[in-house]
């Protein structure tokens, strides 16, 4: 928990400052709130079956604030302003993310040994991270915030550090029993607290509800750079990828010192 209040404090005092520090300058920030569901695609049942990804979808909520460079009323500002400050956002973010988890799928739908092992183990994943983003907008963000467009599209492309904790059981007894478990598992479990990285790409858009208010939807693909973001981590020639997000979410942004 210690390491969490450093990391909470740390992202505190950096938006403070930034939005303390660059008021000055005369840029804009924003900040929003989203949530949404979220698809785990990890060890549990089989990562591309359509039933498993859906059954397994637990949901985010998230947190962020937005570095607006393109918000100045000056009239010669439209054809000075560099192709940056134009198109582009900084977006630092505070995510939660919660699934549980359970096998769905063929090996899990049989009535041998092995998939009444995989039906008796239940699963769940708990991840806190934050990190920064760079959005680029196609079009010219002075123009979507003062009104010139309904929609503004976006990309984004950021990385995340990442705190995770995950867990299991069995109906059937305790996993430190190799009899309880699926025989792949065996030797690949671990349910400690650990530390990782994701790498973060999204693609969303804005809608411009009034003039300081945004509604914002989000696809978003997080690739972890663990496999043991489930707890299990299998040594099998299926197992070619680490953990991943598929994260689709609804936000709301507030425009705090827009002019």
């Amino acid at each position: 928990m210690h390491s969490y209040k450093i990391f909470l404090t740390l992202i505190v005092f950096l938006l403070f400052f930034q939005v303390k520090g660059y008021s000055q300058f005369g840029i804009a920030h924003e900040i929003a709130v989203k949530a949404g569901p979220a698809s785990f695609f990890t060890d549990y049942g089989e990562r591309w079956n359509v039933k498993n990804n859906l059954n397994n979808a637990g949901y985010g909520i998230g947190i962020s604030h937005y570095i607006n460079f393109a918000y100045k009323t000056d009239c010669h500002y439209s054809q000075t302003a560099s192709f940056f400050i134009n198109h582009f956002r900084i977006r630092n973010e505070l995510d939660y993310f919660y699934s549980k988890l359970e096998h769905f799928g063929p090996v899990a739908n049989k009535s041998s040994q092995g998939g009444k092992l995989l039906r008796a183990m239940h699963g769940e994943s708990e991840i806190i991270e934050g990190g920064i983003h760079l959005e680029y907008h196609p079009f010219r963000i002075r123009d979507f915030t003062h009104s010139g467009y309904l929609f503004s599209p976006y990309i984004s492309l950021g990385g995340h550090f990442v705190s995770y904790k995950a867990d299991a059981y069995s109906d059937l007894g305790p996993l430190t029993d190799p009899n309880n478990v699926f025989p792949t598992f065996v030797g690949g479990m671990d349910f400690e607290r650990g530390s990782t990285y994701s790498i973060v790409a999204g693609l969303g858009v804005r809608y411009r509800l009034g003039f300081r208010h945004d509604l914002l939807i989000e696809a978003r693909g997080q690739y972890y750079g663990s496999d043991w973001i489930d707890g299990l981590n299998i040594n099998a020639p299926q197992n070619k990828f680490n953990d991943y997000i598929l994260w689709i979410n609804v936000g709301y942004v507030y425009y705090i010192n827009f002019q």
